[in-house]
């Protein structure tokens, strides 16, 4: 029962940070498109721009102060829980995923890594990540944006490639998505809610208030906008192995991230021209060039060790050793042994309770069926099982791998 617990645990958290994290985006579009598509052409006194809009049936028309209206209005809705709320149930789903089982899913198979220790580096890691991105901002590249952008891409990259070197491909992809939310609530915690909380008390005690804050709460909720896009991918990358699972994923995170910027650009630019345009068919290309590169063939030859000369004449000098041949009553003992604990309609793992995302390998046609993926998962990224908790060989993976090149037969 415990592992069904732990599922419907992780199923109530997952939803809940789905649902703010929608919350919280679609706010962050809004108020971006709003403030790019304001009429700012001889507004009336006071204020910085309107704009008229319909939806739903109704027409709107908003308007936006160039500091704060004479009087404070008697209901001002603030937009602040959708954030903290995404953030805390985050770090709950964390909690749960990756630091209730770290020997399994946290810590990479084969590091000599304390769970504590790895914990210790996730949770750092986060606070780390703000209080680097704060100094930053606050420091001359504060008032150079794409030159601040591009040391924030190289600094978070890096982390995914330091994550690479000690987490499992899922966790390193996640911590690096755990950084960057924990940067954008910060945002909002220390910067904008502040400069919100200043401006209404101007207003409340008849002062003039303080222009530099309200810009600085717009800077940082622009670069929250940006950051939204890569973080979306890395939510859902989980599902995609062949970008987590391959040995330069951090590479690809970099690459994706950068098509995702790109193509946040032109949306946030559109309203003044098109000429960012060339960024959705560029980032269109790119995920095929990216889908190309990550393939098995590609990857098989990035993997291939170049033999020294040394080499080539010692396996001149002894017997070639038989390959796999691919038998499936071999292959069958291997994944009933190595797979079936977990992927079963009735798993003997007391941490499922039921095939996960309903994969089952009980019968020689659902192997069949699912050789594709199997391939994808144990031969090419090699990360099922997870942390190999059943210790797969490479001999294994290789007698997988030969039988579904050999086209998957079951006689």
């Amino acid at each position: 029962m415990e592992a069904h617990f732990t599922e419907w645990l992780n199923l109530g958290i997952r939803w809940i940070h789905m649902i703010t994290g929608i919350a919280w985006i679609g706010a962050s579009f809004y108020f971006v498109w709003l403030e790019n598509n304001l009429n700012r052409s001889n507004p009336r006194e006071g204020l910085a721009g309107d704009l008229w809009a319909i939806h739903g049936g109704g027409i709107y028309h908003l308007e936006k102060y160039k500091l704060a209206p004479p009087k404070m209005p008697e209901n001002l809705h603030w937009f602040k829980w959708e954030a903290y709320a995404t953030w805390l149930s985050g770090v709950a789903l964390m909690l749960v995923v990756y630091y209730l089982n770290p020997s399994l899913y946290l810590v990479k198979p084969g590091i000599d890594l304390a769970p504590g220790m790895a914990i210790a580096i996730g949770f750092g890691s986060m606070l780390a990540g703000y209080v680097a991105y704060h100094l930053l901002c606050n420091s001359a590249l504060g008032k150079r944006p794409a030159l601040l952008g591009a040391v924030l891409f190289v600094l978070l990259i890096a982390a995914a490639y330091g994550f690479n070197l000690i987490f499992s491909g899922r966790a390193a992809y996640i911590h690096v998505g755990a950084i960057i939310g924990t940067i954008m609530v910060g945002n909002v915690f220390f910067t904008i809610m502040p400069a919100q909380r200043a401006l209404v008390k101007a207003i409340e005690n008849n002062t003039t208030p303080d222009p530099s804050l309200p810009a600085k709460g717009l800077l940082r909720s622009r670069h929250n906008n940006y950051f939204t896009l890569p973080v979306l991918f890395i939510m859902i990358s989980n599902h995609f192995p062949s970008t987590y699972g391959s040995q330069y994923n951090w590479l690809i995170l970099a690459g994706i991230a950068m098509l995702a910027v790109l193509v946040r650009h032109y949306f946030n630019t559109r309203h003044d021209s098109n000429k960012y345009v060339w960024t959705l068919p560029a980032a269109a290309l790119g995920m095929i060039c990216l889908a190309f590169v990550t393939g098995p063939q590609m990857k098989s030859k990035a993997t291939a060790a170049p033999q020294t000369a040394e080499q080539a004449a010692t396996a001149q000098m002894v017997e070639p050793i038989a390959p796999a041949t691919g038998d499936f009553a071999q292959v069958n003992s291997v994944i009933q042994e190595r797979c079936s604990v977990c992927h079963s309609a009735t798993p003997s793992s007391p941490m499922f309770s039921a095939a996960p995302a309903g994969f089952m390998l009980d019968t020689p046609e659902q192997i069949k069926a699912q050789a594709a993926k199997i391939h994808a998962q144990t031969v090419a990224s090699q990360i099922m099982p997870l942390g190999n908790i059943t210790q797969m060989t490479q001999e294994e993976r290789d007698l997988i791998g030969t039988w579904i090149d050999q086209g998957a037969q079951l006689d």
